[in-house]
């Protein structure tokens, strides 16, 4: 098994390094903030339902998190899918489907680059909550994000690290 994140605090440098493009974080923000619309739509359209649905949901997201160090939680995500969706079937897909299109485009058209959703995807939902939150409050809208909130750039569990030749590491600097 690969080496992966031990904790989302270790993750979320990491997944702000995948989005250092700002016209990728303002997809983020849009189909984001369209998975809350169509959630505020569902608890409309379905209140009694919905919010029981969601419960669950964030049941699943907080167990599965935990879980996430050890590899893809499928079960907690297929529940978490499957519950809202059958709360409201029109409404909650339909907002799923908005904020990983705008995402994708961000990934695959933007920065060129794979979704960390497919190794952590629930860290990369909570992380994209994160992000739409400082964006919400007004941050993240340009520039490098890792600067802008005083983080170092990570490195990828299991990635190989460069390294300086030995010769190189210790000839004098003059």
């Amino acid at each position: 098994m690969t080496e992966r994140f031990q904790s989302f605090e270790e993750f979320w440098p990491y997944y702000l390094s995948e989005h250092r493009s700002a016209t990728s974080r303002r997809l983020h923000f849009a189909g984001t903030s369209g998975f809350f619309a169509s959630c505020a739509a569902s608890a409309v359209t379905s209140p009694v339902k919905f919010p029981l649905a969601m419960a669950g949901f964030a049941a699943l997201l907080a167990h599965g998190a935990t879980q996430e160090p050890k590899g893809r939680p499928l079960a907690h995500i297929l529940g978490m899918v499957a519950l809202p969706t059958l709360a409201a079937p029109v409404t909650f897909p339909a907002g799923v489907v908005s904020a990983y299109a705008f995402a994708w485009i961000g990934h695959f058209g933007v920065e060129g680059n794979r979704p960390a959703t497919f190794e952590y995807p629930l860290w990369s939902f909570l992380a994209d909550l994160r992000m739409w939150s400082h964006m919400a409050r007004g941050q993240l809208w340009s520039g490098d994000p890792l600067e802008e909130l005083g983080l170092t750039a990570p490195t990828k569990p299991g990635a190989a690290q460069e390294s300086v030749p030995e010769t190189v590491a210790s000839a004098p600097m003059n």
